[in-house]
């Protein structure tokens, strides 16, 4: 096994050398003497983020090349798990997931940059907490994503509802009574990924249910409204989108649903496809629907980090763009492309909603002001594992292989025998 780690882990740096947006060699610095910052990444050139961190960084720095590692995004985490392993010597890591940070962290492969935090003022960080490993910091954040509801001014303008203040179970109405025509001219309610998060996270957020503990009756109401939505016909079957790798983009700007659930980075999504003429439609945001109408918007989500590489050849540089990337210089970069950053005031919002194409109505700022923000999963050592049980016992559920109280119930089992 270590023999194929290592052969792996040199399959990748080769391909890294010779990819388009490669990692430019090992060497820490230029013949001009730069420095040379490498930062692990995905899909640079489909995730406008980045360049606009780079660039910025750049402009502030012209003393550093930063030269990024490209990996394709569904590869991502497994790709660096396997270079960590190898002693690969990137500098800056991009924590995709909190799974991913929890178990990097643990390992001990990341430098702590616990007195980088100790400067902050936490209050105007989103997210900042999720990586409080037992008070030592391994990351720092630069985007706080969270769910919000999607919809298409133009389909429900006749709907005369109000979305501001949604129950789930309204929510399902209007989803039904929104669902119109067959076939290939069918326009879907709404539109649920394949991802369980959009059913189990949003019932944790919502009744306070512990996704790490092995007791997930807590999941069943949000499944039962979920699965009926299916049997009606107001969203698509889960079994059709995961076999033909529906999208959630095509999904809505293509105008197949009137509504979606979806994270906040989606509108950065919608805002290229303005630009470029592929999106002609109105759009906006409104608070993820609740439990109940008592007026308070409970959501879930999840920030994204960069951490140093505990066998960084240039910590140094790798600690000035952390400082850069998650404070206020690169919280207004991606703030105009219309990424949700983790550092926000006054300021920064004024700067996103100030994105050519983003909605100003009161309703997408409502949105965008949720009460509570609850972790998508708990950072721990069984994030992982529970992570993958819930994953496969969503889909039998979905699919309809297993009832959802079977499904319940083996969820329950296997985590408290497998993980503990």
């Amino acid at each position: 096994m270590r023999r194929s780690a290592k052969v792996l882990t040199a399959a990748i740096a080769l391909a890294l050398l010779t990819a388009g947006c490669s990692s430019g060699g090992s060497s820490d610095t230029t013949a001009d003497g730069k420095k040379v910052l490498r930062i692990a990444l995905w899909n640079y050139d489909q995730t406008p983020e980045f360049k606009a961190l780079i660039d910025g960084f750049k402009a502030k720095y012209p003393d550093i090349e930063v030269r990024p590692v490209d990996i394709l995004s569904d590869d991502y985490s497994e790709k660096v798990t396997t270079m960590l392993a190898g002693g690969d010597t990137t500098d800056v890591l991009t924590m995709k997931t909190l799974t991913d940070y929890a178990r990097f962290g643990t390992r001990g492969q990341l430098q702590s940059v616990t007195d980088e935090v100790g400067k902050l003022d936490k209050a105007n960080y989103g997210g900042l907490d999720a990586y409080d490993m037992n008070g030592e910091y391994y990351a720092l954040p630069y985007r706080q994503d969270f769910y919000v509801l999607y919809y298409n001014k133009a389909l429900l303008k006749d709907s005369a509802a109000d979305l501001s203040k949604l129950t789930w179970s309204d929510y399902a109405a209007l989803a039904k009574r929104q669902t119109k025509g067959n076939g290939a001219s069918k326009v879907y309610g709404t539109y649920h990924h394949t991802w369980r998060s959009l059913v189990q996270a949003i019932a944790a957020a919502q009744t306070g249910g512990d996704l790490l503990g092995g007791d997930y009756g807590f999941f069943k109401d949000q499944y039962t409204m979920t699965l009926d939505l299916q049997k009606s016909g107001a969203t698509m079957p889960w079994a059709t989108a995961n076999s033909q790798k529906v999208t959630y983009k095509t999904m809505f700007t293509t105008d197949k649903t009137a509504m979606m659930p979806m994270g906040t980075w989606f509108a950065a999504v919608l805002l290229q496809e303005k630009a470029a003429g592929t999106f002609k439609d109105d759009w906006g945001m409104a608070p993820l629907p609740q439990i109940t109408a008592d007026g308070k918007a409970t959501t879930f989500g999840a920030p994204t980090a960069f951490a140093i590489n505990k066998k960084a050849k240039n910590s140094d540089a790798a600690r000035k763009f952390l400082t850069f990337a998650s404070g206020p210089e690169g919280a207004a970069a991606v703030a105009k492309i219309g990424i949700t950053p983790s550092y926000t005031d006054e300021a920064i919002m004024n700067t996103y909603f100030s994105a050519q194409g983003m909605p100003t109505d009161d309703l997408t700022k409502k949105a965008m002001r949720p009460d509570t923000v609850k972790l998508e999963m708990p950072i721990s050592e069984k994030s992982s594992d529970v992570d993958t049980i819930l994953t496969e016992e969503h889909e039998l559920v979905m699919t309809g292989e297993k009832s959802l109280d079977q499904g319940i119930k083996e969820m329950n089992s296997r985590v408290k025998s497998e993980v503990g």
